[in-house]
């Protein structure tokens, strides 16, 4: 594979994009820095595709990122492929309002192909290749100029390994026929709304152990004027104020801006000064939550007592079973809350009951539910059993 000179200027670039533009698939990964700042800062954009692979400097001045742009989220010819590309992804939303159509994230791809629920890209690249990354450059400081020869082979690997592994891994999806399990997946994972960062939600990142209206209105309110204060300034949210000082503020709010002063995790100035004033009018101007709106606690989920909490972990039990069984990691078959609304009668709307899903899990979890299906030890092994099918034995 031919590996193109770091990029920094707009006509190499527009050259790039326009070969690329004519393959099948591009791999492509970003470097970023965010520990000082709410948006991450893009610092540098790795693609590939079969015969050549690039380093982007975004930094670079005047270096025009259209083209880029363009092929990620306006080319739907050419098939974007990440590994965890939840971060990168982000990214690319936050330039353009949009994200990478198709895309293909192959530790999802990895789930379908017995690999676990979140394989690192380094064990990875080893079971698929046999190659062993050097992790050397992997802390570096991406926003220093100039980056040396070191980093910019470290940063290209991520695409280059990637590219070769991307035809394996369909090879392998193909002759097991579960590359249609990945389409929702990778839909919802192309699904812009996944990388809103909207400030009336922002309140849902924050526990507290109060479930009464008002202090959960209160912490909405909070959390929304700490949202909108992190982003203006592009700061992280715990530098404006940590997830434990405004769920304090909630549930013990301050009369006057002067108690402010005595907050933990405030400085005394917030007692005079202008973003104290603005965390008081949140504060003044929160109302109590609607009753919809407030979440149930974690213990008690609706309509599950505690033989459905039993049913539930026999559920789970299934589920563990039946991924072993077929070489899939259990979180694409079903998430606990899917196993919890099952056991608490919930029919309609899990996805676990339609599609592919139904077939390699749900029917069987629907039959436990419903005393269709049981659990026996054969051979020391736990399997499966159909109430039918143990009738059977008994009479024959």
């Amino acid at each position: 594979m031919h590996v193109l000179p770091l990029i920094t200027d707009s006509a190499t670039l527009a050259n790039l994009c326009a070969r690329l533009a004519r393959a099948d698939f591009i791999t492509v990964d970003t470097e970023f820095m965010r520990e000082s700042t709410f948006w991450p800062q893009l610092c540098l954009i790795q693609v590939a595709d079969v015969n050549e692979a690039a380093a982007i400097d975004p930094l670079a001045p005047g270096i025009d990122l259209q083209p880029l742009l363009d092929l990620l989220v306006a080319n739907e010819d050419v098939l974007k492929v990440f590994h965890a590309g939840g971060q990168d992804i982000e990214i690319v939303h936050n330039l353009t309002g949009k994200t990478p159509h198709p895309l293909f994230d192959t530790q999802v791809a990895a789930m379908a192909l017995g690999q676990g629920e979140q394989i690192g890209y380094s064990n990875l690249v080893d079971s698929w290749l046999g190659i062993s990354i050097d992790k050397g450059a992997r802390f570096t400081d991406w926003a220093r100029r100039p980056l040396d020869a070191r980093q910019i082979d470290y940063a290209i690997g991520d695409v280059t390994h990637l590219a070769a592994i991307f035809p394996k891994m369909l090879e392998r999806l193909r002759k097991t026929g579960r590359g249609a399990w990945l389409d929702q997946e990778m839909e919802r994972l192309a699904d812009p709304r996944n990388y809103l960062n909207d400030p009336d939600e922002a309140w849902r990142r924050v526990k507290v152990p109060s479930r009464r209206p008002e202090v959960l209105g209160r912490l909405k309110a909070i959390a929304r004027w700490r949202e909108r204060e992190a982003q203006g300034k592009d700061l992280p949210r715990g530098r404006i104020a940590k997830d434990e000082t405004i769920a304090d503020l909630a549930g013990n709010p301050p009369r006057r801006q002067a108690d402010l002063a005595k907050v933990r995790g405030l400085s005394p100035g917030w007692a005079t000064n202008e973003i104290g004033a603005r965390l008081m009018a949140a504060v003044e101007g929160a109302t109590p939550m609607d009753a919809e709106e407030v979440p149930p606690r974690d213990d008690r989920k609706p309509g599950l007592g505690r033989d459905g909490a039993l049913v539930a972990d026999l559920l789970k039990l299934l589920l563990k079973i039946r991924s072993r069984d077929i070489d899939v990691a259990p979180k694409l078959l079903a998430r606990s809350d899917e196993l919890e609304a099952l056991a608490a009668g919930t029919r309609d709307g899990l996805p676990m009951l339609t599609g592919w899903r139904y077939d390699q899990f749900g029917r069987d979890a629907v039959d436990l539910v419903e005393g269709r299906l049981g659990f026996a030890v054969v051979g020391g092994r736990l399997k499966m059993t159909r109430q039918d099918d143990r009738v059977e034995e008994e009479t024959a």
